[in-house]
C-alpha cells in the first residue's frame, strides 16, 4: 500500500485484492458482540469534509471508531472556512494538533491531492471525494460487493473480478463513482460498459478503459451487475436532457428491463437513490439490489484501508489478538 489514498487507478491488482481481503477480515468484527479492535488506539483521523455527506462520513466515522481512533469530525459549515480560510491554513491548523491522517471531501477536483503533496501536513491522506474526479473508496465498497455477490464470500478471498461484466447507467459526466468505478474494475480485470445519453458522457471517453453504449436494453442481458448512478442535478448548468420522464424511459431500470437481466445478476446504486428516476421502488427493493450491503460493506471496506494505511500489513485478525480482543 502507497501511504495515501487518492485515485483508484493509483491501486495495483495485488493493492486492491489485499484491500478486499482484509475488509473480509474486517466484516467478522461486525458479527462480534463488541465490534471494535484496538488497531488504531492512539491514532488520531480528522475527517474533514467541506461538501455535504451522510453515507460517506458516517461510514468513515464507524470505521475508524471501531479500529478504536480518536475521532474529529470537520464540516465546512460553522468553521473558519466560511469566513475564507483556505485550505493549507486548515491543513496546517490539523498539522499542528498531531493528526495521523485526514479523510477528505472537497467540491474542487484535485483538493486530496494537493493536500498530499502539498507538505502543508505530515499524514495520511484518504480521498472521500473530490468534484467529479475521484472517490476510491466507493469503488473498492463496489468491488467487494460485486466479489461476495458473484464469486463468494470465501470462495472470493485471493480472486478479482476477470471476466465479470458490469454496466453502468446515467450520469457518467459528472459522476466520480463512475470513474472510480471504472478504473478499479478494469485493474481486476471486469468488462465495463458505460450507458448514458451523449451529453452526460465527458469528452476523451474514448481514452478510458471500457466500452460505452446509448442503449440500455441491449447490454442487461449480459450483465453479471448493473449500477445506477443519480442524475447530479447540483452539478449541472444547463439541460442535459428533455425530461425527467424521457431520461426514465431511455436509461431507468424498472422491474420489466431487471427481469431481462440473468438470474444471477445484481443491481447496485452508490445513493442516494432518486427513485422514480432512475430506479423504479420495485428494483430499489427487491432482492436483488444491494443498496443496503453497499452501506454495510463500506464500513468493513473503509475500516481496511484506514488499517493498511495506519496499522500494518501483517493479517488484520490473527489468532492471538483474536483472543485478547475478546477476553
Amino acid at each position: 500500500m502507497q501511504r495515501h489514498l487518492i485515485s483508484a487507478a493509483d491501486l495495483t491488482r495485488d493493492d486492491a485484492v489485499l484491500i478486499l481481503d482484509t475488509a473480509e477480515e474486517m466484516a467478522r468484527v461486525a458479527d462480534r458482540p463488541i465490534k471494535k479492535l484496538p488497531t488504531l488506539r492512539g491514532r488520531t483521523v480528522v475527517n474533514l469534509f467541506f461538501e455535504d455527506s451522510t453515507r460517506t462520513r458516517i461510514s468513515f466515522e464507524a470505521a475508524e471508531k471501531r479500529l478504536s481512533a480518536d475521532v474529529i469530525n470537520f464540516t465546512a459549515k460553522g468553521s473558519s472556512v466560511s469566513k475564507g480560510e483556505s485550505l493549507k491554513d486548515t491543513a496546517q491548523t490539523l498539522e499542528a494538533m498531531g493528526v495521523d491522517a485526514v479523510v477528505i471531501r472537497h467540491g474542487a477536483s484535485g483538493a486530496p491531492y494537493r493536500l498530499a503533496t502539498s507538505g502543508w501536513i505530515d499524514a495520511h491522506v484518504i480521498n472521500a471525494g473530490d468534484g467529479t474526479h475521484q472517490h476510491p473508496t466507493q469503488a473498492l465498497l463496489d468491488a467487494f460487493t460485486m466479489r461476495r455477490r458473484l464469486v463468494g464470500r470465501d470462495a472470493g478471498l485471493g480472486q478479482d473480478l476477470s471476466g465479470r461484466r458490469i454496466t453502468i447507467v446515467g450520469d457518467v459526466l459528472h459522476s466520480r463513482v463512475a470513474r472510480s468505478n471504472v478504473d478499479l474494475l478494469h485493474t481486476l480485470g471486469a468488462e465495463v460498459t458505460l450507458v448514458a445519453p451523449p451529453t452526460l458522457l465527458p469528452v476523451g471517453i474514448d481514452t478510458w478503459p471500457c466500452e460505452v453504449s446509448y442503449d440500455l436494453d441491449s447490454t442487461l442481458t449480459k450483465s453479471d451487475a448493473v449500477m445506477m448512478l443519480r442524475v447530479q442535478r447540483e452539478r449541472m448548468n444547463a439541460a442535459f436532457f428533455p425530461t425527467e420522464r424521457e431520461y426514465s424511459r431511455r436509461y431507468g431500470l424498472d422491474g420489466d428491463r431487471m427481469a431481462r437481466m440473468p438470474e444471477h445478476a445484481i443491481v447496485m446504486h452508490p445513493g442516494p437513490m432518486v427513485r422514480g428516476m432512475e430506479i423504479t421502488a420495485e428494483v430499489a427493493d427487491s432482492d436483488r439490489c444491494t443498496v443496503i450491503e453497499q452501506v454495510a460493506n463500506g464500513v468493513s471496506t473503509r475500516m481496511a484501508v484506514l488499517y493498511l494505511l495506519l496499522g500494518g500489513n501483517e493479517p488484520a485478525l490473527t489468532p492471538a489478538r483474536t483472543t485478547t480482543e475478546e477476553k
